[in-house]
């Protein structure tokens, strides 16, 4: 596998890991009303799923040529 696909297979791997790791961790709400959860997990799993699938489409044009 080139290394142009393995950048590509990790960014998706990545960001279904966000996802899980966000489910998985779940998120409380404390004594004083505060909500805690890593929303941060899935803006990057967002753009990383992203990224993966736009690397992909874009070596498939280029291979296409």
């Amino acid at each position: 596998m080139a290394t142009k696909y393995k950048i590509a297979t990790g960014l998706l791997i990545f960001g279904i890991t966000c996802f899980i790791l966000f489910y998985v961790i779940g998120s409380e709400v404390d004594e004083d009303g505060y909500l805690h959860e890593p929303f941060a997990l899935l803006p990057l799993g967002f753009i990383s799923i992203c990224l993966s699938m736009i690397l992909y489409i874009v070596f498939a044009i280029i291979k296409k040529k």
